[in-house]
């Protein structure tokens, strides 16, 4: 009992903290700002969004950069299973960030003993999917992307009166929606009903299915919401990307003003409004319509004001439309949300552009001394202190801090089975590999199930790409290029070998279903087996290559030194106060 006064005393004042504004400042907002978010939003994942009318193919596509750099990595495929009449489904929490050490067991074992004590009502059947730190795929193509977007501090629901999590969301999702509209009803309504918040704040999911993607975001409406209110447990709002436009979520609320007659393209909570008036975070009187980002999470920056710590947003749009010239200077929260591309955009595309570091840019992170004389675009991922200033830099798409990266595709022409592609690369992007993982397959390999930052093991997939990542920083510019390499033997060649593979599996499937999983099955598991011991090859040889910092070429067995610059040999003469050998006289 002494346990239960103390921890509703913690609360109560952690309550009142929340509520006068002080709780969890984010890095770069002063304590007395009322209208920040609540957490520092520029480290976190970015999520890009494909209509299938400006895809190549057709195809709807999602992205999740899960940008972490010290969350449990692990995967695993979750089975449809039937379920008996009157069945209940356990509610636990999930926090994003929590790891265990892997001798006491693996997270997706140990999250159960974080049960909320929330049952609900177990559906018939559940869909089976492909999962990681969310649900990512389900066996109807139902796709998810996430991205963190933060709320205002006194939105924040970290008691347990808040039941839902955003990754229990998803998984709920993955198992009971046929469509992308159903999986946003099925998260809101829960999240409503039974409360959403405890370890997540404002949170971005894009959704997808076959035929279109939608942008759903969800916040939590405060510490003192109870079940017993009658009320809402959540607020959220979703809008639809155009079917030929493509968007991306930086971590930024990216919906605006909303049309809830357009029912093709908006969805909402009952209280998206109401809510907004009743907390003074908008006045209907103002003759102003209401605007969802600026109501629930505002963020009054851009690329330029930001020194780049908020370039991700501007940057895409650069990408995909240049001939428009957006401006760096223009605030992130004016630029559109969605656009029509220049160009159509294939899987690899895609994947290439969850790599993009701002290059040939004012914010691209390897100019100059930042790179260092190898231009790692790696250095500095962070901003930093010095003499009493604080200092940003570059936050760009392809961070190397990311656990995973996901590009899922969701296809109309095919059945389910062939249709759905996971396509995963782990570790950080630059020196990773995409491997095609079929949403008919009924296994993922062990060493996807396994593994942990503080415990080398060659056993797990994701150790093989940080062996090759750990060998390409030291000297970038000369290893990245052997990494491209062995990206276009094994990573290429994949992306364009799908036609081919679909058609196989398709032909499979309409004589044996059974038949067409299976193959798809051992197709996957085989390629990734080979993709991550060239990984682990590839490693070995960056070390033999670059040892000592020479090159070292096996073909003819000489060594040879490494070229460093001319501006960094300049540098490196005036800042050491170097002097020339004097010439010998001829």
């Amino acid at each position: 009992m002494r346990r239960k006064k103390f921890y509703w005393l913690g609360l109560v004042i952690f309550v009142a903290l929340t509520l006068a504004g002080v709780a969890r400042v984010p890095l770069a907002e002063s304590e007395d700002c009322a209208a920040c978010l609540s957490q520092p939003l520029s480290d976190a994942c970015t999520v890009i969004m494909v209509g299938k009318n400006a895809s190549v193919d057709g195809s709807v596509m999602t992205t999740h950069t899960c940008d972490c750099g010290l969350c449990d990595w692990t995967f695993r495929y979750v089975p449809a299973a039937d379920h008996a009449a009157g069945a209940t489904r356990k509610i636990y929490h999930i926090d994003q960030f929590r790891t265990w050490p892997p001798d006491t067991g693996l997270k997706w074992e140990r999250y159960k003993d974080d049960f909320t004590g929330l049952e609900v009502p177990e559906v018939a059947h559940t869909f089976g999917y492909i999962q990681g730190a969310f649900g990512y795929m389900n066996d109807m193509q139902v796709a998810i992307g996430e991205s963190t977007i933060g709320c205002l501090k006194k939105m924040e629901n970290p008691t347990p009166s808040a039941k839902f999590d955003i990754t229990m969301l998803t998984l709920i999702a993955m198992e009971r929606a046929k469509t992308a509209r159903e999986a946003i009803k099925v998260m809101g309504e829960m999240g409503e009903k039974y409360g959403y918040g405890f370890t997540d704040t404002g949170e971005m999911l894009a959704v997808a299915d076959p035929n279109e993607v939608w942008v759903f975001e969800i916040m939590p409406v405060g510490p003192l919401w109870t079940p017993e209110s009658g009320k809402p447990g959540a607020v959220w709002c979703a809008q639809r990307v155009p079917d030929d436009h493509v968007s991306v979520c930086p971590n930024e609320s990216r919906i605006g003003e909303i049309d809830l007659k357009n029912k093709d393209y908006f969805m909402a909570s009952a209280n998206v409004i109401q809510f907004a008036i009743d907390q003074k975070l908008y006045d209907p009187k103002s003759g102003k319509p209401f605007n969802w980002k600026r109501a629930y999470s505002p963020n009054e920056v851009s690329a330029v004001s930001s020194n780049g710590s908020r370039v991700r947003l501007w940057r895409f749009f650069d990408l995909v439309a240049p001939s428009q010239k957006f401006s760096p200077e223009t605030p992130n929260m004016d630029l559109p949300f969605s656009i029509k591309p220049e160009k159509k955009l294939s899987v690899y595309d895609v994947m290439m552009m969850t790599r993009d570091k701002c290059e040939g840019t004012i914010f691209d992170p390897a100019r100059g001394l930042q790179g260092g004389p190898f231009a790692n675009p790696n250095f500095l991922p962070y901003g930093f202190e010095l003499e009493g200033k604080r200092y940003n830099t570059s936050r760009v798409i392809g961070v190397n801090r990311a656990e995973y990266v996901t590009v899922t595709q969701c296809r109309a022409w095919l059945p389910n089975p062939v249709g759905g592609i996971v396509w995963l690369a782990w570790g950080a992007q630059d020196t990773s590999c995409f491997m095609p993982f079929y949403i008919g397959v009924t296994e993922i390999p062990r060493s996807f199930e396994i593994g942990d930052h503080w415990v080398f093991s060659r056993d797990s997939a994701r150790w093989a790409f940080d062996y090759v990542d750990f060998h390409t920083q030291v000297l970038y510019s000369y290893a990245i290029q052997d990494v491209r390499e062995a990206q276009a033997k094994w990573e290429k060649s994949a992306a364009d070998k799908t036609p081919a593979i679909d058609e196989w599996a398709t032909k499979l499937h309409q004589k044996d279903p059974a038949e067409a999983r299976q193959f798809l099955t051992e197709y996957c598991l085989n390629n990734a087996t080979n993709v991550i011991n060239a990984w682990w090859n590839l490693g070995d040889q960056l070390l033999v290559k670059y040892n000592h910092l020479w090159i070292y070429d096996t073909k003819t067995r000489k060594r040879n030194p490494l070229r460093f610059p001319d501006w960094y040999l300049k540098l490196l003469v005036e800042t050491n106060k170097l002097t020339p050998q004097p010439q010998e006289k001829k």
